[in-house]
């Protein structure tokens, strides 16, 4: 019997999702107030219900795959990259921190995740100057996708994973062999519901200094005007898709386009606006390739946390290894800020512990 966890620290909630031989069993979402009040509150809940043979922690931006034991202060940081002199703050992370910390030291057999950026199947030339393709989350997600549509998907060519975050967006490639090649997130991506999504760098620079909580603000939900709120966002998705599919061989659009995100549930009638369904069509191999995901069955958190608990199966051996050898989770060797290439990125090294 293989019992394993995963965990989604999302904007909106952390969920964790138990599953049992591949099957979910139990499953729990707490919200950030209820966070700040108790940060080990997901720690005891898995506590209760053990034991695991391995949870998959919060990840954030995500690390080389480590086992929670062997991760440093350093490494922590690495996870939540915050200056040093934001450290200790509430705003912007709302205690992931503190969350992150309670897991490593909680003496579970925890692993701390790889984002997008840190996969060696990804090609140096797409990370230079970038910090996030897609954190661990994101990829939590496309491993679900991958799961789910490997019934459907020929593999005649690549996937899109759009994950609609209620702060984020992000886009993940997903080749014909199940390796994650390509992607754009957070302040490198689309238009978020709050986040403004790819910066200009004149903007950040006018709008300079900037804290981490700047980054959570300015996207399509402070925008007044629903029409040009709805325009921006939809387009915005359709210029990242449109670039990415063409990029990527032997075909020149997607298989499928998969959609996921908690926006779907939490601003439905905007999302029914935007008609994901035709207005990304021209970049799938057809209208009924843009599909959303349906998740794992009986499973009702954020589809991230279910990703989650599905690499946690993977790496223990369990149903879902294909998915997870496909990945290369464990040939992970970067860091998010390996690949800065402007004259001042030793001087953020050196906040991390890396120089």
């Amino acid at each position: 019997m293989l019992r394993v966890a995963g965990c989604d620290p999302g904007t909106s909630s952390l969920d964790v999702l138990v599953l049992q031989d591949g099957t979910v069993v139990d499953q729990v979402r707490y919200a950030p107030e209820q966070l700040r009040a108790d940060s080990a509150a997901p720690v005891a809940w898995l506590r209760d219900r053990g034991p695991f043979d391995l949870i998959a922690g919060p990840s954030g931006y995500g690390l080389p795959l480590i086992r929670a034991a062997d991760c440093t202060d350093s490494q922590l940081e690495l996870m939540s990259l915050v200056r040093p002199d934001e450290r200790g703050s509430q705003e912007g992370v709302a205690g992931f921190s503190a969350v992150v910390r309670a897991f490593r030291d909680s003496g579970l057999p925890v692993v701390f995740l790889p984002g997008v950026i840190h996969l060696p199947t990804v090609p140096p030339h797409r990370k230079l100057n970038r910090v996030d393709l897609g954190t661990a989350d994101k990829l939590c997600v496309a491993a679900l996708a991958i799961d789910q549509v490997s019934n459907t998907w020929t593999r005649e060519g690549p996937i899109c994973v759009l994950e609609l975050g209620t702060a984020f967006t992000a886009a993940v490639v997903v080749n014909e062999r199940g390796e994650v090649v390509d992607g754009v997130g957070g302040t490198a991506g689309p238009l978020g519901w709050q986040s403004a999504g790819g910066w200009d760098g004149e903007a950040a620079y006018l709008l300079s200094p900037l804290r981490k909580r700047d980054l959570f603000d300015g996207g399509a939900a402070s925008v007044a005007d629903e029409e040009v709120r709805r325009a921006a966002f939809a387009e915005s998705l359709v210029k990242t898709v449109a670039g990415l599919c063409g990029l990527h061989e032997p075909t020149d659009r997607f298989e499928k386009v998969v959609l996921s995100g908690r926006l779907f549930a939490a601003e439905p009638g905007f999302v029914d606006s935007l008609h994901l369904d035709t207005t990304l069509a021209p970049f799938a191999r057809s209208q009924y390739e843009v599909m959303a995901l349906e998740g794992l069955d009986g499973a009702w958190v954020k589809e991230a946390a279910q990703g989650a608990a599905l690499i946690a199966d993977g790496l223990a051996g369990g149903r879902h290894k294909p998915v997870v050898d496909a990945l290369k989770l464990r040939k992970a060797p970067d860091t998010a800020l390996d690949w800065l290439t402007h004259p001042r990125a030793n001087e953020v090294r050196r906040w991390f512990g890396l120089v």
